[in-house]
């Protein structure tokens, strides 16, 4: 009985993942409710948008707690304005610019945590899809084990210096964004897995929206992103 149990844990917080990086992926809710538990029931999806870079990508994680009983610490943006050229397909260049934060949380606890969000601004959609899934079969290459959680989402277990943690990697439009999270030294990925998936699943849901220009009209998906 104690396995059924533990087995059904599992499935359903796989499936509230999975529920959150389809909302995420798909594209989220116009503005953040400030809600620290990743509710997808209160997102209303929408279809990709345009994004935009910023230089201050930080703030965009400082209107609310990145999860329930965690708070934010000292953040350092790392926003280069300079664009850069990808390796496309066919011999294209295609040029994007990045900006992230690194930051440091305080757990319910009082220990600390690290997190990271990158994100990558293109100028079309599909060199982002590329850079997307050539970043996919790299990491499936070299055996990091990626967990397909939507046809745009990836998961997988992270390392810094002995700190277990969790990256997600989504692509959505012409934004390829990646979010990591370490637990404190001392943790396992076991015990602090649960937390790490919500502080996942927040930071990419308003980093996404905080880049989006809601200025800009929103366009369907250039791409059939089904899974084969």
């Amino acid at each position: 009985m104690k396995g059924s149990s533990s087995g059904a844990l599992r499935r359903a917080r796989s499936a509230a993942l999975i529920g959150l990086a389809v909302a995420v992926s798909a594209g989220c809710s116009g503005g953040d409710d400030g809600g620290t538990k990743g509710d997808v029931t209160e997102l209303r999806v929408r279809v990709p948008g345009v994004h935009s870079w910023t230089d201050k990508p930080c703030g965009i994680l400082t209107a609310a707690p990145p999860a329930e009983g965690f708070s934010l610490g000292s953040t350092t943006d790392s926003a280069s304005p300079e664009g850069r050229e990808d390796i496309g397909e066919d011999g294209a260049r295609p040029r994007y610019r990045q900006t992230g934060c690194l930051a440091d949380l305080k757990g319910p606890d009082g220990a600390f945590w690290k997190l990271s969000a990158t994100a990558s601004v293109y100028e079309d959609p599909e060199p982002a899809h590329h850079a997307y899934r050539v970043k996919e079969d790299l990491d499936r290459a070299h055996g990091r084990g990626p967990e397909k959680v939507h046809d745009t989402a990836y998961a997988l277990s992270a390392d810094d210096g002995g700190r277990p943690g969790r990256t997600l990697l989504l692509w959505n439009g012409d934004l390829v964004l990646t979010v990591s999270a370490y637990a404190p030294h001392g943790s396992t990925e076991h015990e602090a897995r649960e937390d790490l998936e919500r502080i996942l699943g927040n930071v990419a849901r308003r980093m996404e929206d905080g880049l989006r220009d809601h200025d800009a009209p929103s366009r369907p998906p250039p791409l059939d992103v089904r899974a084969p």
